[in-house]
């Protein structure tokens, strides 16, 4: 008949003593101890009389990590790796088989983070849609590439076709009375055409010489015979340049003003007067470089130069003056800086 426990989940048998004196046999707790292995480790503790400072002293773990150990507070422990480690240990401590309390705490505590094992039984299929998707792939693949050899193929074996044709057949199928290399109606011959020109091929441009570089060695390479050569150049040139006709335009009218007139009175003017025919600017100094007169004349406006020897003008512009002498006009400025005596002939 079993025995009735009544609530108490675990009984510690205790033996009596045989009449020689025998100690009492009792049984220490397991790890299948209590709700779970934390309740079931502290049993074994208070089962061998051992306080929580007694545990943390053996094992070297710290008392609160016990406390938290055994309460199953698992957020006051720290991480999974150290709490097993913990269990082997205080389960070692105790008495108890280090594995089996392992086993237990990963059973009451399971970890979250671990990827769920597969069902017991359950058998893996495959969609067999895919199968058949995958072999109807590849034979279009295949047929494409069959195909695009297959054409390759006839391509290769065809003979080119005939493209020199002569220009007889064409007239002869434009007349097909004519007989082709003889004469059309009305007794015209049929000419072949000509054939085309090949084409040109391209050239090597000529080299590129450095200007003044021949200059330099005809003068037998001096920078200053090299200059020389290039002002005769120049004046060589100008000479065989024809005149511009808007100098030309006017020589010989008289002077007539058509605004301010500035410089000397006419008492002591030389004769020679500058005339803007548009705006530009105009300055007269002598050849120290004092300033004798300069402003931005306007069109219309003048200048007459007194009699005073060795001015020199400068202008911004040498085709917006006129140059009278006498009153009457005799050439315009050719050049930014001018004596007045040169200008006055």
């Amino acid at each position: 008949m079993p025995l009735d426990t009544g609530r108490v989940s675990h009984l510690h048998l205790v033996a009596d003593s045989d009449p020689e004196g025998a100690s009492t046999a009792t049984f220490q707790p397991s790890v299948d101890h209590g709700v779970d292995i934390g309740a079931a480790l502290r049993a074994a503790r208070e089962f061998r009389g051992l306080t929580l400072q007694d545990v943390a002293d053996a094992t070297r773990i710290r008392q609160g990590y016990i406390e938290a150990l055994e309460a199953l507070r698992l957020e006051e422990l720290p991480s999974r790796p150290f709490t097993i480690g913990y269990v082997k240990s205080y389960a070692k401590l105790l008495g108890l088989d280090g594995d089996a309390a392992v086993d237990r705490f990963k059973l009451d505590a399971p970890d979250d983070s671990e990827p769920l094992r597969a069902p017991v039984g359950v058998r893996h299929e495959r969609d067999p849609r895919l199968g058949l998707i995958l072999a109807l792939g590849v034979l279009v693949v295949a047929a494409i590439v069959l195909w695009n050899v297959a054409q390759r193929a006839i391509a290769k074996d065809t003979p080119p076709a005939q493209v020199a044709q002569s220009h007889a057949i064409a007239v002869a199928a434009a007349a097909p009375h004519a007989p082709v290399g003889g004469g059309v109606e009305g007794g015209a011959s049929v000419s072949l055409g000509a054939p085309l020109p090949a084409p040109v091929e391209s050239t090597t441009p000529e080299p590129y010489k450095t200007p003044g570089l021949d200059d330099a060695a005809a003068n037998g390479g001096s920078a200053d015979a090299v200059t020389a050569a290039s002002k005769a150049r120049a004046v060589t040139a100008a000479a065989a340049t024809p005149a511009d006709p808007s100098q030309l335009v006017g020589l010989g009218s008289a002077f007539r003003a058509k605004g301010a007139v500035y410089g000397a009175a006419q008492a002591d003017a030389s004769g020679l007067i500058l005339q803007a025919r548009k705006p530009a600017s105009l300055t007269v100094h002598g050849a120290d470089g004092s300033i004798y007169f300069t402003r931005w004349m306007s069109a219309g406006e003048a200048f007459r130069a007194p009699r005073n020897g060795g001015l020199i003008a400068e202008v911004s512009d040498p085709t917006a003056f006129d140059v009278y002498n006498g009153g009457a006009l005799t050439s315009r400025m050719t050049s930014p800086t001018a004596a007045l005596s040169k200008l006055g002939g």
